[in-house]
């Protein structure tokens, strides 16, 4: 459903000129009428907005329920403090955040985590941008999984292309969920930008380009 926020954030992704439409072709090799690049927020109200939006989403999924939230490097690191600092300001829930280093340190305090230092039977939410094939996730597990023996049930980011992923009629998240048992939240998806699209005359000619495209690649 096409709520009032969900027409916010898609307003503020093309504003940032996060959101794009056209004609690309993603990392996968699809040809595609739309492309989403993260890489484009740069200014202070531009990622406490997008902070904002994941720290809503939060409170309205699991409130409270969890312990720590983790960001893979790198566009989790700016992900998860922005969020952690945003779930403090509007919702008064304050909870420490930490992320990893893609090289182990091994002077000073030492070790690949930092921030927060995970404890036993914590748990922890996992902060990212967007999941193409859900390597990232696959990658940092075992590094949570070293530090102490957590449990990582929910993953939030920004947006679902649902598209299909290494096995045939099942997108990434599908296989998150059935391989580790994660849940994975976006605060957006590709069904909610194809119908604002609709609302929008200046992008009827793109209606077709995008169903072509959701019908070939997509599964919900």
């Amino acid at each position: 459903m096409l709520t009032k926020e969900k027409i916010e954030v898609i307003e503020f992704m093309m504003s940032a000129d996060v959101l794009r439409f056209g004609d690309f072709v993603t990392k996968s090799g699809r040809n595609t009428p739309y492309f989403i690049n993260t890489g484009n927020y740069k200014t202070g109200k531009q990622i406490a907005t997008l902070g904002t939006f994941y720290a809503n989403l939060i409170k309205n999924t699991i409130g409270e329920e969890f312990d720590a939230m983790f960001g893979p490097a790198y566009k989790g690191i700016p992900l998860a403090t922005i969020t952690s600092a945003m779930l403090a300001e509007k919702h008064n829930i304050d909870k420490p955040y930490f992320f990893n280093r893609k090289e182990v340190k091994d002077h000073g305090e030492g070790g690949s985590l930092v921030g927060y230092k995970p404890k036993e039977n914590d748990r922890v939410i996992i902060i990212e941008d967007v999941i193409t094939a859900g390597t990232a996730v696959r990658e940092t597990l075992p590094i949570l999984k070293a530090a102490a023996d957590v449990t990582v049930k929910d993953m939030f980011i920004s947006v679902n292309r649902c598209e299909v992923g290494k096995t045939p009629g099942k997108t990434a998240i599908m296989e998150l969920l059935e391989d580790f048992g994660i849940s994975v939240h976006p605060i957006v998806d590709v069904r909610d930008i194809h119908e604002y699209l609709k609302t929008k005359d200046e992008f009827k000619n793109l209606i077709p380009k995008m169903e072509e495209y959701m019908a070939k690649y997509c599964v919900f």
